[in-house]
């Protein structure tokens, strides 16, 4: 499970003042994590039900974990009408797959759940043979969009959106709040962030932290960052990975050329991009492609600012820092 950025969060609902503007913090459960959100408001308006209606409809539009949502019944082939949300996504999907020859691929979760990292039921048995006959319906470019159907070449093609989605809910939020004339918020959904203005309260701007990996389940910042107008999403392999009977570790991200579980010394890979979805999309496709192909990536995308945290040759802790990466 992706976690990336500690915060240490208090699930209720405070309220402070500070030059007429009051500061406004919410938080809960949701997608099986949680958020927070803090906004500064002149009249102070709890928008906690306009959030969790949000997370509803989003819910019922992709969520692989809700029997009845529109992705779990095109993924059971029982219906291919999407609503609005699932239009949005699979579009920029689309391009992000274009962008990383493949990298990003939300058709590899017919993988994902056969190596029993995703909410479908693990294949027993799996073998070069079945990851093959697998591996035949997979790929972005086999799936098409006309108005709200989706139109899937081959039956067997299974769509998660988990990679995006979260990213995506934190810019909905994100919007909502800028269509009520807020200016000045931080958005974190599992760890994903996304700020406009900055913290009126403190006199500064946003700030958040990088997560230093830990194998055994604890928590510590390994640094704080400042964003300002800007997103930020984290994708980790140290919370949930496989090792193999030579003590090799592989990565719940699956390698979208081969279907199997990616064997990386990438540990962490931090992206700040002008919206989560996008900075959410970016951070898993990373840790498939591997360091040296995120700094070649990286060298001709500027508008990406990438932190990567790997075990160097001497199984020691390293960093990376591209495009400018705040300290």
């Amino acid at each position: 499970m992706r976690q990336a950025l500690f915060f240490i969060l208090f699930f209720v609902v405070l309220f402070s003042c500070n030059n007429s503007n009051e500061h406004v913090k919410l938080a809960g459960p949701v997608f099986g994590t949680s958020y927070s959100v803090q906004y500064f408001s002149e009249d102070g308006i709890n928008y906690q039900n306009q959030f969790d209606s949000l997370f509803d409809v989003i819910n019922h539009s992709m969520s692989t974990y809700i029997p009845d949502s529109d992705i779990s019944l095109l993924n059971k082939n029982k219906s291919n009408d999407i609503d609005n949300h699932f239009a949005y996504v699979f579009d920029a999907s689309k391009l992000l797959y274009k962008a990383t020859e493949g990298a990003f691929d939300p058709t590899i979760g017919v993988l994902v759940n056969a190596w029993s990292f995703g909410p479908e039921k693990r294949i027993i048995g799996l073998d070069s043979l079945k990851i093959d006959s697998l591996m035949i319906s997979v790929g972005l470019d086999k799936v098409t969009r006309s108005h709200n159907k989706i139109i899937k070449e081959n039956p067997n093609t299974y769509i998660d959106f988990n990679a995006i989605a979260k990213g995506y809910s934190v810019d909905v939020i994100g919007r909502f709040l800028e269509s009520k004339n807020i200016t000045d918020y931080l958005v974190e959904i599992g760890g994903e962030i996304r700020t406009r203005g900055t913290n009126k309260e403190k006199q500064s701007p946003w700030k958040v932290g990088v997560e230093m990996p830990h194998f055994d389940g604890t928590q510590s910042l390994l640094r704080a960052v400042e964003l300002k107008d800007k997103a930020m999403a984290t994708s980790g392999t140290y919370r949930k990975f496989k090792v193999d009977a030579n003590g090799n570790r592989y990565a719940h991200i699956i390698d979208t050329k081969t279907g199997y579980p990616s064997k990386t010394n990438l540990l962490s890979i931090s992206v700040i991009a002008e919206d989560c979805m996008t900075a959410d999309a970016y951070a898993t496709a990373f840790q498939a492609m591997g360091i040296d192909k995120v700094k070649a990536f990286a060298d001709k995308h500027s508008e990406l600012k990438v932190f990567v945290i790997f075990e160097n040759e001497e199984k020691e802790l390293d960093s990376l820092s591209l495009n400018n990466f705040p300290q």
